[in-house]
């Protein structure tokens, strides 16, 4: 017997199994709220150097005194990180008459004056992360997918070792220590490793809420569970908008992010251990009892499979050759398969995270543009989920990344005042980012034999993390030229959808068992 075959006495999609993937989609919900949280956590509002009182000043407006102390650039506004090394007291008269000598300039000196209408306090204004510091402020995004790319190894190891429900537990738990410590960093330091650290605790709850809901789950239901949690991340998107709404100070943030965990803590306890996975690991009895359990509440009263049956199917699972991540590039085709679709993976999470953590360079309020990012991605979602029987695999993953990058390239022509039609094309490219990481999902676990899926699966998740790690940090581009950003998750997004079309399509193909059937 087959555990395929223990669905038709239990039930492969009941009331059981609704309970358990809306309880797995609790935490689900939780990921895109962390991963997402670098938009208002390290928030820079508008700012200009602290100018000290000066004797000379006690009659000038504040306008003034910024006048004659904060150079101007072209277009009228203060310089951020500069100013006049004296007062420029002939401004007063002529206030076009900006000195064109740079010696007149230097960078900020007593600190800065941040504007505080929007926000209440972030990361960047409790430690100046400006100007000079302004990389630091971005690479805490960075060090947060770090460890992100660190748990899914260790999560990854941990819950094919010791099971899916505990290590659920367990990063949840970590989730709430490290996020509420990270809530209460009394420094940069401190910040950054209690990040890192949340990174891969929440790592484990991306790594194993998808499958130990898939293993509750008939075959004939796996798309639409995929579909199910899928759009409860698209829901985190949203609910990020509107906390972050409303609370603007950074610690609270990090309180109002974190505190859903335990919610989801208390609710886990009901969910049972994967029933595969017990088997699997010969623990034959409260498998059973999992078993039962589901039974009965599908209305299954007529389970009648013995443990010692149970005990035989693990029996029978004949061990079969040892492989590893090596294995992946060790014959033609599939070292093919795992270059192109490492590319992919990498040009899907860079572009995603790169157009996700941008959102006031498309023409909308931060807070919207959050929110409709969210609401797109459900409706892309489900078209893609009806293309990819269509159409194919290959054709909506390459286009889908190609178009994600074109619209991003679009928006760098496109002038400035045109708000809406910029705020148009950002959502569209949202829209098609969205759709190929939901391809990517599908298609890469189709492409690997299944003897090597989880270390193809783990491979390629590696390769996506180090896109996101690395898509922060492209922003700090812009001082070498200002749409330096753009172009590169433009040219990265189109490079890696062509790749795409190298890889074989898998619509309607048997799914390969060993190496040979790929060979």
């Amino acid at each position: 017997m087959k555990f395929e075959d223990l669905f038709l006495e239990i039930g492969g999609f009941g009331r059981f199994q609704i309970l358990v993937l809306f309880i797995l989609c609790l935490p689900r919900i939780n990921l895109p709220m962390h991963f997402l949280l670098h938009n208002f956590l390290a928030a820079t509002p508008p700012h200009h150097c602290a100018i000290p009182p000066q004797e000379a000043f006690e009659n000038l407006t504040t306008e003034e005194v910024l006048l004659i102390s904060i150079p101007r650039d072209p277009d009228g506004t203060f310089r951020s990180c500069e100013m006049f090394s004296q007062p420029q007291f002939q401004l007063l008269l002529n206030s076009s008459l900006q000195p064109e000598n740079s010696s007149t300039t230097q960078h900020c000196q007593h600190g800065w004056v941040y504007d505080h209408s929007q926000f209440t306090s972030t990361i960047a204004t409790q430690w100046d992360l400006v100007c000079e510091q302004r990389g630091l402020n971005q690479a805490t995004a960075t060090f947060f997918f770090i460890g992100v790319t660190i748990g899914a190894v260790i999560f990854g190891y941990l819950s094919d070792r010791f099971g899916r429900k505990a290590m659920l537990q367990l990063s949840l738990v970590c989730s709430v220590v490290f996020g509420m410590l990270s809530a209460a960093s009394v420094s940069y330091s401190m910040l950054a490793i209690t990040r890192t650290l949340t990174g891969v605790a929440l790592s484990g709850v991306s790594l194993i809420v998808l499958p130990l809901g898939m293993e509750w789950v008939d075959i004939q239901h796996r798309t639409f569970s995929g579909i199910l949690t899928s759009i409860f991340w698209s829901i985190g998107n949203m609910l990020l908008a509107m906390v972050a709404y409303l609370v603007r100070e950074w610690h609270w943030l990090l309180v109002a992010v974190t505190g859903p965990c335990l919610l989801s803590i208390v609710c886990l306890w009901w969910v049972p251990e994967s029933a595969r996975w017990l088997i699997a690991n010969g623990q034959v009895k409260q498998a059973h009892r999992n078993l039962l359990r589901c039974a009965r509440m599908n209305g299954r009263k007529d389970f009648t499979v013995s443990p010692e049956a149970l005990r035989k199917m693990a029996t029978d699972k004949k061990p079969g050759g040892s492989y590893s991540y090596i294995s992946l590039f060790r014959t033609p085709v599939l070292r093919k398969i795992s270059l192109c679709s490492g590319a992919v993976w990498f040009g899907v999470a860079f572009s995603y995270y790169g157009m996700s953590m941008n959102l006031t360079g498309f023409g909308l309020n931060m807070y919207l543009s959050q929110f409709v990012f969210g609401v797109i991605e459900i409706p892309a979602k489900i078209i893609m989920y009806v293309l990819v029987n269509r159409v194919g695999r290959r054709q909506s993953q390459a286009w889908s990344l190609i178009l994600t990058g074109l619209c991003i390239g679009a928006n760098i022509i496109i002038p400035k005042p045109f708000t809406s039609l910029r705020s148009v094309v950002a959502i569209m490219g949202k829209g098609f980012s969205e759709s190929a990481f939901t391809t990517v999902f599908l298609y890469t676990s189709e492409l690997y034999p299944t003897v090597l899926r989880q270390n193809g699966m783990g491979y390629t998740s590696f390769v996506a993390r180090l896109g996101g790690a690395l898509a922060p940090l492209v922003f700090l581009l812009d001082e070498v030229w200002r749409s330096l950003p753009e172009v590169t998750y433009c040219g990265v997004a189109v490079c890696c959808g062509s790749v795409a079309f190298l890889l074989p399509e898998t619509l309607n193909v048997c799914l390969p068992e060993g190496i040979e059937d790929v060979e």
